[in-house]
Parts: C-alpha cells; structure tokens; sequence
C-alpha cells in the first residue's frame, strides 16, 4: 500500500502525528457534506428514503468492517452514550463483580462506576507491575486471572488509550464466555486501523467514536450491539426505531415494536443528514483500503523510529502487545519534555503529551518525512 496524503487536505508544511485525537478529513467526505449541506437550503429535495438509506449503508460498511450483521449496527452520538445504551441492560450477578483497567478512558470507567453503584457489584480496576519495562505480558495476565465465576462484566479498550498497548481480546473474550460474563470493548482508537472480528473475539458490545480512525465527525459514533442486547430497552424511545417509521403518515398508530435487532439502540434524528455522508464515506474507503493493509503501512512506516529508539535506549512495548498505528514514546532520562516540544513546534510536529510519554499516532496519509521530522526533533533534543 502506497501513502494516501493526496486524498486528503493536508497542510504540507505540517506533519500531523495526531489521528488518535482526531482523523483529518477526506477530500471525499468533505464533498458529500457540501453536497448535504446544499441541499439542506431546500429540504423538499429530501425524501422519506433520504432518512433511512444512509444510515442503512452506514451500517452495513461498519458491519463489514467488524464482520457483523448490519442489524447489529447502532448509530450513536458518542462512546459515553453507547456505553450507558449496553451498560443498561447488563445483568448483574449477585455480589458480583465489573472489571476495569487501570487508566481505562474516563467515559467507559464511568459508566462502569455508575452501573456498579447502581447494582451492588464491586469495581475491580486492574493494574500492571509498575516496576516492569515492559507491561504487556503481566498487564494481560491479570486480567484473566481477575475475571472469574463472579464477573458480570468486563468493559476494556481494545488498546490502551494513551500507549496503544494491546490486550489479548480473543483470550478474554473466551474467559468471558466461560464463566458468563459480559465483555464491552471500546474499540474507538483501533477499529478501521487494527483488525476487529467481533465473532471470533465474542465481544458482546464495541463502542467507537466516529471521529478517530473511522474518518468520521465529531458527534457521531456507531456501535456493534451482540444478541445479548437484543430485547433490551434503550435509552430513549425514537420515532425513527419503530417498525412503521418509514410510512410518515401511520406514526400516531403508535407501533410498539422496534425495529430488527440493534435498531432500538439508534439515536434519535439518526439521519443526520450533514454528518452521516462523512461518516459513509470514511468507513467506504477504509473498506477498500483493508485494515490489514493500513495496518501493514503503519508497521512498515515506523520501523525507523522504532529502530532508532531502540538504539538510544529506549523500550518500547514487545511485539504481541504494540499497536504499529498508535503507540508511545516513553521519554528517557536524556530528554527534557520542555525541550522535546519546543523541538517538535520547530519541525512542525503534532502529536499527544500524555504524561511520561509522546503518543505517536500514524495512518495512511502519513509518509516518510513525517517520521523523519520526528527524529530528527529527538536527535536535536539529545544533543
């Protein structure tokens, strides 16, 4: 797979290191949303199907993406609502127990939090050895050996927010098949740039901002909702969910019966007529790319900047557990994080201060000399 920077607006005088913040937009996206924008100075060029036909195909592309039914698709405004939508119908276990990680985004660490005050079950956050280089392997371990016959639910990102550190979904996802528990991603900072099967991992719900790797708006995010959900009540009761919502002139026959599967779970308005062209386009050409082969141009496109940290000391997170799209850069003794970002302004460089460490986030409108900026801003720290 070749760079895709000409697919998108890029200022050329700056490298954005920055998708885990905020994808740019593509120059596609940008188009079907002047188109919608247009046409929304005349709303009688708008049919009954133009509130349903997008979201249709929104879902089915989301659905190929994470290998579901297009029934199991919800459209959310946000992680934070697609979290409350599930954690509302998670069963609890009688002096059970929710799980957490350690630094887990506040949004999922919340609803957890709350449906545990909620349901007499005991928070459990688990935490690494701190005192360990590298996290991954005892990270991963203590998680299983957490999730037990008490469990009622695990809710996990699919890779650490701030450090892209990855957790063995398939093993826990089995674990939570054993002994009945629920198993909740946020996949919001790897779905549409790592690999995701919902089937093969048994997640029961996958939560996604629209707006980091799926090239989406801000205010818009989708959801895969398992069969687990599937008779569950959702947060509000849209007009839009109902069985009937497409014959505009039978609505006050007040139809009790949601629509297939995961459609109760949609946010009211879900049409969305400015937003949702972005949405569809991104998650269009991210079908076409193939996550495997971002993926791919990700790990190939940093093997330089992993070879030269690992030359200057650094340690970064062994090779089961490192995200190559999304990963950190612990800073060493040698480097002063004053001097480093004054380093980084100078080359034009953006990307995330997340503590002790630079979170580095690349995709595939990223090319070599974005990376060769960057070291040459450590270099020029170093020195």
């Amino acid at each position: 797979m070749d760079c895709q920077k000409h697919l998108f607006s890029l200022d050329t005088e700056i490298h954005y290191l920055n998708c885990a913040a905020k994808s740019p937009l593509l120059k596609e996206a940008e188009k079907a949303a002047i188109r919608a924008l247009v046409r929304e100075r005349n709303p009688i060029q708008i049919s009954v199907n133009d509130f349903f036909d997008e979201v249709d195909a929104v879902r089915s592309a989301f659905g190929k993406l994470v290998n579901c039914s297009a029934t199991n698709v919800a459209l959310i405004p946000s992680s934070s609502y697609g979290f409350s939508s599930v954690m509302n119908n998670v069963l609890p276990k009688k002096k059970g127990t929710a799980i957490v990680v350690e630094e887990e985004f506040p949004s999922g660490y919340f609803a957890a939090q709350r449906w545990c005050s909620t349901h007499q079950n005991e928070l459990i956050v688990v935490r690494p050895n701190p005192n360990l280089t590298t996290l991954g392997e005892d990270w991963n371990t203590k998680i299983l050996e957490a999730i037990d016959e008490n469990t009622s639910v695990v809710l996990i990102s699919a890779i650490q927010w701030m450090t892209g550190l990855k957790y063995d979904l398939m093993a826990i996802g089995e674990r939570c098949a054993a002994v009945g528990a629920y198993f909740i991603v946020d996949g919001s900072q790897a779905v549409g740039a790592l690999p995701m099967d919902v089937e093969q991992l048994k997640i029961d719900a996958l939560i996604c901002a629209g707006y980091k790797w799926l090239f989406g708006s801000y205010s818009l995010g989708i959801a895969y909702i398992g069969e687990k959900f599937k008779a569950g009540i959702p947060i509000e009761e849209s007009w839009m969910n109902r069985t009937n919502a497409r014959d505009f002139s039978r609505l006050t026959q007040y139809d009790s019966n949601y629509g297939p599967q995961s459609t109760r779970y949609n946010v009211g308005e879900t049409s969305n007529f400015i937003l949702m062209p972005i949405l569809k386009t991104g998650l269009e050409q991210i079908n076409t790319w193939e996550v495997s082969n971002i993926q791919a141009y990700a790990q190939k496109l940093i093997q330089p900047l992993r070879d030269y940290f690992n030359n200057i000391g650094g340690i970064m997170e062994a090779e089961p557990y490192f995200s190559n799209h999304l990963f950190a850069l612990p800073l060493l003794d040698r480097i002063d994080a004053e001097q480093l970002n004054r380093q980084l302004a100078k080359h034009n460089i953006v990307l995330s201060n997340r503590g002790n460490y630079f979170r580095v986030s690349v995709n595939v409108f990223n090319d070599e000399s974005d990376i060769q900026q960057l070291l040459e801003a450590i270099e020029a720290t170093l020195r």
